[in-house]
């Protein structure tokens, strides 16, 4: 069977979405065999940003150098066999080495990823980026779905894992070898090289707080969502298991179907509307005086943080202060980063404050982000040309 360069994207996403998921999904489970509190899981738990920023900062040469099927090859399989080596792991501090192997890994595999699409874009004559994270969010919700019948029928996290690991082998080596790499995108003009670490200007500041607001919902729902419905409603494993479910199939949803909406309506207003969205999620997170209250707000944020850091990573990218990638590195950066410390940031409040009140952390930056909405554009730009232009273009 044939497949488009962007559907082999589209299945790398996904499945790296399928690892991860999987062991997010388990992180009561590992909490019990690791026997640390919730500040413990959370510190453990923040290696994954130490391997993540990491390669952020260092590896695009690296990438550019091996190319992108090869960089996938090692990305998308190896994430997945280092996470299945988790139930195995004695200690946190051994989690905590694996996780930041995996952090080197995932920070690599977003860069690559994301690099590569772009390219096919350009190939294309319009956007298939949203859709591509789409996928990713559509594999977290899969397996967050699986994943509660399983912890619900008592496999072992080992069994669990090892079980993903062969799929995504599997079902990686068959899609990746047919990978071929994308030229890159034709400049007209000369770039500076970009920075080891791109710091943000004070005019990109609003993006970046727009873009860290996303994924701090985003850490919030996917990381501690099955650890709250237990502690707060004393949940069985497969209703506990739903408030991730709830939240990653509002967010695969919402991107899969969101573009039309930002090319009628302009950015700026489809933000809003999903800031508020997620602001009313976490409220409801925060108050639910029943578990299904819970699961609705856990879809609201999902669906709220959705496409948020899209977008303003696309603003970003359409700003001519800087080189389009410096920029867009920025935002990145920021947002990644705080996406991975969000579990021990919660976490620490979650044990000194209450689960609850863990969750209301998010609003603070919510306020600012959409106090910030003015950085990104009301409408698509008069330059910018619509999919079926571009495709006449092409």
């Amino acid at each position: 069977m044939q497949l488009a360069p962007q559907h082999r994207i589209y299945v790398c996403f996904f499945l790296f979405a399928v690892s991860m998921g999987a062991l997010l999904a388990r992180l009561p489970d590992l909490q019990q065999a690791l026997g640390v509190d919730r500040s413990q899981l959370g510190l453990t738990l923040i290696g994954a940003a130490v391997g993540a920023l990491t390669a952020l900062t260092f590896a695009s040469p690296i990438i550019e150098r091996l190319g992108a099927r090869t960089t996938a090859f090692i990305t998308v399989l190896g994430t997945s066999a280092l996470i299945a080596t988790v139930p195995w792991m004695a200690s946190a501090p051994l989690v905590f080495c694996i996780l930041i192997l995996e952090g080197l890994l995932a920070g690599s595999l977003e860069i690559n990823l994301n690099v590569e699409i772009d390219r096919i874009e350009a190939q294309l004559g319009r956007g298939v980026m949203n859709r591509a994270h789409g996928f990713w969010s559509l594999g977290f919700f899969l397996t967050a779905l699986v994943a509660s019948g399983i912890r619900q029928a008592g496999v072992p996290m080992y069994i669990h894992l090892g079980l993903t690991f062969t799929f995504v082998l599997i079902v990686g080596t068959w899609v990746i070898s047919g990978m071929r790499n994308a030229p890159a995108r034709v400049t007209h003009h000369e770039e500076t090289k970009a920075p080891l670490i791109a710091l943000p200007t004070m005019s990109l500041l609003p993006l970046c707080g727009i873009g860290v607001a996303a994924f701090l919902i985003e850490g919030a729902g996917i990381d501690w969502s099955a650890i709250y419905m237990r502690d707060v409603f004393a949940s069985e494993p497969f209703i506990g298991g739903l408030g991730l479910t709830s939240f990653t199939f509002f967010m695969a949803a919402a991107r899969l179907l969101v573009d039309p909406q930002v090319d009628r309506f302009g950015a700026r207003a489809v933000a809003t509307v999903l800031l508020v969205l997620a602001a009313a999620g976490v409220i409801a997170v925060w108050a639910a005086p029943h578990p299904f209250v819970a699961l609705l707000g856990f879809g609201l944020m999902g669906a709220g943080c959705s496409a948020v850091y899209p977008l303003s990573v696309s603003a970003a990218a359409q700003r001519t202060d800087r080189p389009s990638h410096v920029n867009v590195a920025a935002v990145a950066q920021m947002s990644f980063v705080v996406f991975f410390l969000a579990p021990p940031l919660l976490g620490f409040i979650a044990d000194h404050a209450g689960m609850r009140i863990a969750y209301l952390i998010c609003l603070p930056l919510i306020i600012y982000a959409l106090l910030s909405i003015k950085s990104l554009p009301s409408r698509r730009r008069a330059d910018q040309p619509t999919d079926a232009s571009a495709g006449s273009a092409a």
